[in-house]
């Protein structure tokens, strides 16, 4: 079960797969499927409330797929699967902000036209030199 912002996403929800990984282990890769692919999809969710699937689709598509395979157990990777996919999901319902336009001040338009003319006055000055 992976817990998101206080919701609980079953584990009738999630699709585990298990393959043979490589990497360190010796034989002990050869004989043992390790390696961990967990897939979720919000279009499908029951236990998330439609506003946030919805931002969640819009990040992460349809569907949401993490793989582990650096440790040596599959129950490691497992856990490793389910981190990912909890920093995901929370990673991504995270709100923006997002900044409100306003207009610029009469103080700091005076200031700006006030260093446009200083700046060209200090061009001027490079020019040519008139007797």
């Amino acid at each position: 079960m992976i817990r998101v912002q206080g919701r609980e996403i079953p584990e009738s929800e999630l699709i585990w797969r298990f393959s043979r990984a490589s990497g360190p282990g010796g034989q002990h890769v050869n004989t043992t499927d390790s390696r961990v692919q967990l897939t979720w999809s919000p279009a499908e969710s029951k236990a998330i409330p439609e506003p946030l699937r919805e931002q969640l689709m819009a990040k992460l598509g349809t569907s949401v797929t993490v793989v582990a395979s650096e440790h040596r157990s599959q129950w490691r990777n497992r856990q490793a699967a389910e981190e990912r996919m909890t920093a995901m999901l929370t990673q991504a319902l995270v709100r923006v902000a997002s900044r409100r336009p306003t207009k610029p001040t009469r103080g700091s338009q005076r200031r700006r036209l006030d260093a446009k003319k200083q700046r060209g006055e200090t061009k001027r000055l490079r020019g040519r030199v008139q007797d």
